[in-house]
Formats: structure tokens, sequence, C-alpha cells
């Protein structure tokens, strides 16, 4: 792979990485509520998700989706369902103020335990059928025919990984950070129903979308 076309494709992946999708949203409700370092298990769960999704599209599971509507309204109901029953739990959370501090991370202070948030993580990311389409699409732009595939597949999923899981860091960091605003228990109730609203919102586009 030259270096133009993969200085390229970390550009074009960079900016779609760092738009605030689901994921996203996610790492950055858990950072405020676990804590930065606990929701390196969410950010390691949605990377997961998303390699898997990679390697499907290589296996050529991305093209047998494009074609099949039944399979592709199955998926997109299940991952509808899923964005909009985390929206609802968001909204019935109760108004509790995070429970750690920089100093306290560590503190066995949260009900969820990292195998909770990992799993969140990972079945966030893996329930959007419309990330098998797009790398189905995004990757042939990228890969020279004819040459040999698999170490050009490596290098695309490797960097999507590393910007993936950067990017999604970043925005746990920016939930943790934020904590401090929430010390008051109705900020926290409006932030729940902020992020509730969002996972709604994005199930609900889900479940609308088209192929």
């Amino acid at each position: 792979m030259e270096l133009v076309t993969w200085l390229t494709y970390l550009g074009v992946i960079t900016a779609l990485i760092a738009f605030p999708g689901p994921v996203a949203l996610l790492c950055a409700s858990h950072g405020l509520k676990h804590g930065h370092r606990r929701t390196l298990s969410t950010v390691i769960g949605g990377a997961l998700a998303a390699l898997i999704m990679m390697t499907c599209s290589a296996l050529g599971l991305g093209a047998i989706l494009a074609t099949s509507e039944m399979a592709f309204l199955i998926l997109k109901f299940v991952g509808g369902a899923y964005l909009i029953w985390l929206g609802i739990q968001s909204w019935r959370a109760p108004a509790e103020t995070p429970q750690w501090t920089p100093s306290e991370e560590q503190a066995e202070l949260q009900p969820l335990s990292s195998w909770s948030l990992f799993k969140t993580g990972f079945t966030v990311g893996i329930s959007n059928p419309k990330d098998l389409l797009f790398f189905a699409a995004l990757f042939p732009g990228f890969i020279v025919m004819d040459q040999p595939q698999l170490p050009q597949f490596a290098i695309l999923a490797i960097t999507w990984l590393v910007i993936d899981t950067t990017l999604m860091s970043l925005y746990s960091v920016l939930g943790a950070q934020a904590s401090r605003w929430f010390r008051h228990a109705h900020h926290v109730r409006w932030f729940n129903r902020i992020t509730g609203s969002l996972f709604i919102t994005a199930g609900s586009a889900l479940l609308r979308t088209n192929r």
C-alpha cells in the first residue's frame, strides 16, 4: 500500500470516527458515570465489534446483507430496538452523582463490572447493520486488487482500530472530566435524559434507514 493511499485513508476514517455516534455517546456517558479507566472496557468492546464488522465485510457478508432485504431488516430492527432500550434505561436511571474521583477509579464503587461495560460497548458496536455495508463500501476504494489483499486489509483494519480506540478513549476522558459539573442530582437527571433521548433518536433513525 502506498503512503499517499494510507494517509488518505487515515484522514477519511479520522473524520468519520470523530463524528459522534452511538458508541462515542456511550463512551462519554460511561466516562462520566464510571471514570476513564473503567470505561476502557467499553472502548475495547466497541473496537472488537468494529473488527468483527470489518472481517465480515472482507469475507463478503456485507455484500450479502446488501442484497438480502430480510437479513437487513432483521439486523436493523435488533440494532434499533437495542439503542432505544438503552435510551429508555438512561431516562429511567436514578439521578446519582458520579461516585468516583481520579484517585478512586480503582475502587469497587460501581455496580457495573468491567465485563458488563465491555458487553454494552460490544453490543452497541455490533448491532448496526449499516456498518457492514459501510466497511464493504469503504475498503475496496483503498485496496489494490492486483496486489496481495490480506496485508492491505490488515493495514486498514489495524489503522482503524488505533484511531477508533484513541478517539473513543478521548470521548471517555471528556465524559470523566465533565463529572465535576455533575455533583448535583438534577444535573445528572438532565444528562441521563439528554443521552437517553439521543440513544432513542439514533435507534429510531436506524429503524427508518434504508440500505
